[in-house]
């Protein structure tokens, strides 16, 4: 356990009503009562307190909470002192408690790293609580709750444990050389390792749904120039988000803008114009653009209803089951036919006055929330998570083959590592240090 005190500003730092500073350490109730000059508080009492530094002069009154150990966020002794949200006192209060022995400033993911060494959480609950923290829309801090509050560590946990009792049984025929392993559990046993292996993989078949949504949902609007791609972003967005303008070829890179709906992420993006590019740069633009449509979720392909032919238009070759056909400057459209060669029913919009916005957006949630409820609940949130299922699953898959037992085992063995790994069953440092180094000051 370590054992110097941390301390650092739990609020966002600037100009607020209140701020919270947090210490955590066996430093923490001393450096409160040189502070105050008062006796400890009763743990989890709030008390009136009037903090002035060591050489005079009053700091700021406020409030201070104990948590004695082993009750506490961190499971050690942690003092909050509740301040005036002042720049300045907040600068001095810190400066005060950097001058302390054996305090020091925490560093990011500090508090939560020592939660989880103290066992008052674990991986999965940890990075649940930072994307609590992140969570923009209601569909994310629906799913950082359940990460926090142990939801996916219990279904990894069930499979390492089934894998360590398939082990378990195997290194129990391997302990008694003399006596030959019935057929019947060998089978028995390569039957509940199929199992396992199907379960992992059909998790990992999830459509990565767990880390759209903490990244957000990709959507992507497609289309010839002047078409109206960037009026159609600003529109969507209720925002000047991109520049509009007349001239072709405005858009040469992408424009991105976050948005939330239906209580989901979205990351939407406007594109350079699909043409035979005039230059390098635009070339770049169209290249980027392509990129892009293949990445996302979501295509919004574009046309201008407004010209008498799109049968030409490049947006034609985007359509497919992720593409939405959306025809735009309907204000002005010309009726003709060749509408109808959609493989769908378009969406008719004017990015100008505002006309179907709604309808498209509302086709938009649609196709947002048939992508999530093709399953059930994601339980992988990270790319680290699919890479240890990845590997577990491997390892699960090569302890079927004709190997001999002890071979197996270690299969066995290695598969629940990287399981535990996962949860910080098993953990080493490097894993550690990416999980904790991406939390905030504070936590």
């Amino acid at each position: 356990m370590p054992s110097d005190t941390i301390f650092a500003l739990a609020t966002p730092p600037g100009k607020s009503g209140v701020a919270i500073i947090r210490l955590s350490g066996q430093q923490s109730l001393p450096a409160l009562r040189r502070l105050s000059g008062l006796a400890p508080p009763a743990p989890r009492m709030a008390q009136y307190v009037t903090l002035c530094a060591q050489a005079g002069g009053i700091i700021d009154r406020g409030l201070a909470i104990y948590f004695k150990s082993p009750h506490s966020f961190t499971g050690e002794d942690v003092v909050e002192l509740h301040i005036h949200g002042g720049r300045a006192v907040i600068k001095e209060l810190l400066d005060v408690l950097g001058a302390e022995d054996g305090l020091r400033p925490a560093e990011p993911g500090e508090f939560s790293h020592r939660a989880f060494v103290n066992g008052k959480m674990d991986l999965m609950e940890a990075e649940g609580l930072a994307d609590l923290v992140d969570a923009e829309t209601s569909a994310q801090k629906t799913q950082a709750m359940r990460q926090m509050q142990g939801e996916m560590s219990a279904r990894h946990e069930d499979i390492r444990q089934r894998i360590v009792q398939a082990l378990a049984y195997l290194e129990a025929y391997i302990d008694f050389p003399d006596e030959e392993i019935p057929e019947s559990v060998l089978a028995q046993l390569a039957g509940n390792i199929k199992t396992l292996q199907s379960v992992i993989t059909g998790a990992l078949a999830d459509h990565k749904r767990g880390e759209r949504l903490r990244e957000g949902i990709s959507i992507v609007i497609l289309g010839a120039p002047n078409v109206g791609k960037s009026s159609l972003l600003n529109a969507l967005a209720k925002r000047e988000a991109a520049i509009v303008s007349a001239q072709a070829g405005t858009t040469r890179d992408i424009i991105e803008v976050h948005m939330d709906i239906a209580g989901y992420p979205v990351v939407l993006a406007d594109t350079a114009g699909l043409r035979a590019a005039g230059d390098a740069i635009e070339e770049e633009g169209v290249r980027r653009a392509l990129a892009r449509a293949g990445e996302a979720d979501i295509k919004l392909v574009l046309f201008d209803g407004s010209q008498p032919n799109v049968s030409d238009a490049p947006g034609l070759a985007l359509m497919d089951e992720s593409a939405l056909a959306v025809v735009n400057k309907s204000d002005i459209m010309i009726l003709h036919d060749n509408i109808l060669t959609f493989k769908q029913k378009p969406i008719y919009v004017s990015a100008k006055t505002g006309q179907g916005i709604e309808l498209l957006l509302k086709a938009i949630e649609e196709n947002i929330l048939a992508f999530f409820s093709g399953g059930s609940t994601p339980f992988i949130t990270r790319s680290r998570h699919r890479a240890l299922l990845t590997d577990a699953a491997d390892h699960l898959g090569r302890s079927l083959a004709d190997i001999p037992p002890e071979l197996k085992c270690e299969e066995l063995r290695l598969a629940a590592q990287a399981i535990g790994k996962i949860t910080g069953k098993i953990a080493v440092d490097d894993v550690l240090d990416v999980v904790f180094s991406q939390f905030c000051i504070g936590k």
